[in-house]
């Protein structure tokens, strides 16, 4: 319990300090999704179905795209599966939709 009380101080001391690049990592990760809504217009229909479809897409092949690169980099040093692969997914996951969501409440005000 310690670790993590002392884990979760650290973080956010380090993302108070390096707020400007945290920012611009945020702000990748929503252009790279929409480049992929983007980019999957062409491929679904424009109906409610295809916008689930294209929404949906783009909200996962981020964070799996983000969580394969070192995972790729892990394998091609150790030749075996890296440990950690999900953890980032799921964090990198969590970002993008916390940034959708506060993007999405700004537009509707």
């Amino acid at each position: 319990m310690l670790k993590h009380i002392v884990a979760i101080i650290a973080l956010s001391a380090a993302i108070i300090l390096f707020m400007s690049h945290a920012q611009h990592s945020v702000e990748w990760l929503m252009k790279a999704h929409a480049w992929m809504a983007q980019l999957l217009t062409d491929v679904f229909s424009r109906g409610q179905a295809g916008n689930l479809s294209r929404g949906l897409i783009a909200l996962l092949s981020i964070p799996l795209l983000a969580g394969l690169i070192p995972a790729f980099i892990y394998w091609l040093l150790r030749r075996h599966w890296f440990p950690y692969f999900m953890q980032i997914v799921w964090i990198v996951w969590l970002v993008q939709a916390g940034a959708l969501l506060m993007t999405s409440q700004t537009l509707m005000q």
